[in-house]
C-alpha cells in the first residue's frame, strides 16, 4: 500500500472511531433514567405541625402503593433550608418534585432551581407565586375562610367583634383564608374585626399573640385563626384569662377535633392533609409518565362542629 493509501486508511479509521464514541456519548443511560423515574422528592415546610406530618404520611403510603421511592425533606419553616432541600433533591435525580412552600414568594427562586434542571414541580397546600408549576393540589382556602366567617355570623346573629389570627405573612394559605374570611364579614352592620395579627401558624405564637390582644383589646366575641395550631394556642390564653369566646380554627387536625368535641373550640374548617399528600404523589407519578394533569386540583373541605 502506498503512503497516500495508508494515510487515507488511518483517517477513515479515526473518523469511524470518533463516530462510535460520539454515538456512545449521546445514548442515554437507561438505567439512570429508570432510577430517576422511580424517585419523587417532597419538601415539607415543617414537620413540627400535625397537619404536615399527616400530609407526609399520606404521600408515603401512596408512593409505596404505586411502587415509587419518596424522599421527604423538612425545611423547618426556613426559606434558605427549603432552597437547599430542593437543590439536594435535584442532585439526587428525582423525576418530579412536590413542594409545600414555607412562603409563596420566597419559594419562587427555589422552584427556579428545579425548572432549570428540567425537574417538574407540583405544589401542595400553598402556592408558589412564580416559577413553572405543573399542578397545585390544595383545599379552596378562600371558600374555607368564607365558611368560617359565615359560621361566626350565624352563631352570633350577625353582631360580633372578631379577632383574626393570621398565618405566616406571604403564604398563599394566609392570604386566601384571610380573603375568604373578610369576604364574609367585612361591611356587615354590627360586625367589626377588632384585631388582626400574624401568629405564623404556630401554637405557642398563637398563645402569645392572643395574650397580647386580650390585654390591649379585651372586648371581642369570637376568634378566627388561620389554622388549628394557632386556635389551640388562643384557647389556652382565653382559658387563662377566664374569657368565654367562640374560637374557629382551620385544618381539622386531631387536637382541634378533640377541642371541638370538648367545647373549647366552636368549630374547625377541616382539610384532608393525608389525601392532599396522596393526591400530590398520584399526580407526580402521572407527570413522570408524561400524562396530563390539571393545573389546579381541589381537595374537599368540611365544617367540623360539635354534634
Amino acid at each position: 500500500m502506498s503512503k497516500k493509501g495508508k494515510l487515507l486508511s488511518l483517517i477513515i479509521t479515526g473518523v469511524m472511531f470518533a463516530g462510535v464514541l460520539g454515538g456512545c456519548a449521546s445514548t442515554p443511560d437507561k438505567g439512570a433514567s429508570g432510577e430517576k423515574s422511580k424517585k419523587i422528592g417532597m419538601v415539607i415546610s415543617t414537620q413540627n405541625n400535625p397537619f404536615f406530618v399527616s400530609m407526609k404520611e399520606g404521600a408515603e403510603k401512596k408512593a409505596k402503593e404505586l411502587g415509587y421511592e419518596l424522599i421527604v425533606l423538612d425545611s423547618g419553616n426556613d426559606a434558605g433550608k427549603e432552597r437547599s432541600n430542593i437543590e439536594d433533591l435535584v442532585q439526587k435525580g428525582v423525576g418530579a418534585l412536590i413542594v409545600n412552600p414555607t412562603d409563596s414568594d420566597a419559594v419562587v427562586n427555589a422552584v427556579g432551581v428545579a425548572n432549570d434542571a428540567k425537574v417538574p414541580v407540583l405544589t401542595v397546600d400553598r402556592k408558589s407565586n412564580g416559577g413553572e408549576v405543573v399542578s397545585h393540589i390544595a383545599s379552596d382556602n378562600v371558600a374555607g375562610g368564607e365558611m368560617a366567617g359565615k359560621y361566626i355570623l350565624e352563631k352570633l346573629n350577625a353582631k360580633a367583634n372578631i379577632v383574626e389570627l393570621q398565618g405566616i405573612p406571604g403564604a398563599s394559605a394566609t392570604r386566601d383564608r384571610g380573603e375568604g374570611f373578610h369576604k364574609a364579614v367585612d361591611g356587615k352592620d354590627g360586625v367589626k374585626v377588632v384585631a388582626s395579627q400574624a401568629a405564623d401558624f404556630d401554637r405557642q405564637k398563637g398563645l402569645n399573640v392572643m395574650e397580647n390582644i386580650i390585654q390591649a383589646n379585651p372586648n371581642f366575641d369570637a376568634v378566627f385563626a388561620h389554622n388549628d395550631e394557632m386556635a389551640l394556642g388562643a384557647v389556652k390564653a382565653l382559658k387563662a384569662a377566664n374569657k368565654n369566646v367562640m374560637v374557629i380554627g382551620f385544618d381539622g387536625n386531631d387536637d382541634a377535633k378533640k377541642s371541638v368535641e370538648s367545647g373549647d373550640m366552636a368549630a374547625t374548617i377541616a382539610q384532608q392533609p393525608d389525601l392532599m399528600g396522596a393526591m400530590s404523589v398520584e399526580n407526580a407519578v402521572k407527570v413522570i409518565k408524561g400524562e396530563n394533569v390539571e393545573k389546579e386540583i381541589p381537595v374537599e373541605l368540611q365544617l367540623v362542629k360539635k354534634q
